[in-house]
């Protein structure tokens, strides 16, 4: 990978703000569970100089190849640790590990979604690029979305597209989708699954603010890479390894996966997940005793400043919550 290719993923989102509440501190034991090009990686692993450890995590080994170049310069005096996992695996990826087996964590970050890089590159991510439908974050392991529409049923695919996208047109999407394997032909590029979901949703229904096909692809991906089973698994081991007074921030970028987030802050800290702060419901007692603080009630998100400066953040919102 050459030093452009190492530069060719997004600038790290609200940087500042994650600084700010993760608080990481010379000698700490920072985990950025989506290394990604290592730009969140790069400044905590600056913060936690010297002696601090810095343990990241990628299933894409374009990334894990990305993340050490650019953590290379600064890794003289802290520990970097770079495992090739997903998040959702996160426990046993530690405790395979005899340098982290009994690691306890001082911070934990969690950078959702795709990366630039992974959009850039020849994945089928967009349907801006006729190219293979893969849209896997490992492309070493894994069923890709080609072969997943192979096979799929119209009921299963129905129940992706609506759960996934919320695409209100998801039967008729799926019906056609199944026509179209039954008469032989093969979903195999992004340019046929783009004009697929065209041909399926009325011109008058279309928006102006999303491609017609955008909710259909957002659903594929995350079913390909089971990226919400992932994101509760992970997010659960990454708080029993946090030590008492840790922090864990994640950022998201759509409603599925920040309702994950949510609910899961509000049952480990143990508030209803939808109750707000003045609510009598948001003061019942637990079942269990809550491990975690809510830091943010609301979600943190982007200034106009940053927005401008990198649209790719516009839809990031950042909960942080601290180990009790």
């Amino acid at each position: 990978m050459t030093a452009h290719e190492s530069r060719d993923y997004h600038e790290p989102v609200l940087l500042r703000e994650m600084l700010s509440n993760l608080a990481p501190v010379p000698g700490a034991v920072m985990l950025d569970a989506t290394l990604g090009g290592g730009g969140h990686s790069a400044a905590l692993a600056s913060a936690i100089r010297p002696g601090g450890t810095l343990i990241g995590l990628d299933r894409d080994t374009d990334a894990l190849t990305a993340a050490a170049q650019r953590l290379e310069p600064i890794s003289g005096d802290l520990s970097i640790i770079l495992l090739h996992t997903p998040f959702g695996n996160l426990e046993t990826a530690l405790s395979s590990d005899e340098r982290t087996q009994n690691i306890r964590l001082d911070g934990v970050l969690f950078d959702l979604g795709v990366s630039s890089h992974q959009l850039d590159t020849e994945r089928g991510f967009s349907f801006r690029r006729d190219e293979r439908l893969d849209m896997r974050m490992d492309t070493t392991q894994g069923e890709s979305a080609e072969e997943l529409l192979a096979h799929i049923s119209e009921a299963e695919f129905t129940r992706i597209l609506f759960e996934y996208g919320e695409e209100r047109w998801a039967k008729r999407i799926a019906h056609n989708l199944i026509a179209q394997c039954e008469h032989g032909a093969k979903m195999e590029t992004t340019a046929q699954l783009a004009n697929l979901v065209e041909t399926s949703i009325p011109r008058a229904a279309w928006t102006r603010d999303i491609h017609v096909a955008t909710r259909t692809f957002q659903s594929v991906r995350i079913a390909v890479n089971d990226e919400l089973g992932q994101l509760e698994a992970g997010l659960q081991a990454a708080v029993a390894r946090l030590k008492p007074g840790g922090r864990i921030a994640l950022m998201s970028y759509h409603s599925l996966e920040d309702r994950i987030v949510k609910r899961a802050f509000a049952e480990l800290s143990g508030t209803m997940p939808s109750a707000p702060a003045s609510s009598p419901a948001a003061f019942l007692k637990p079942d269990k005793e809550p491990v975690l603080q809510l830091l943010t009630r609301k979600p943190i998100v982007p200034t106009d400043r940053e927005i401008a400066g990198n649209p790719r953040a516009r839809s990031a919102k950042m909960r942080v919550a601290e180990h009790l």
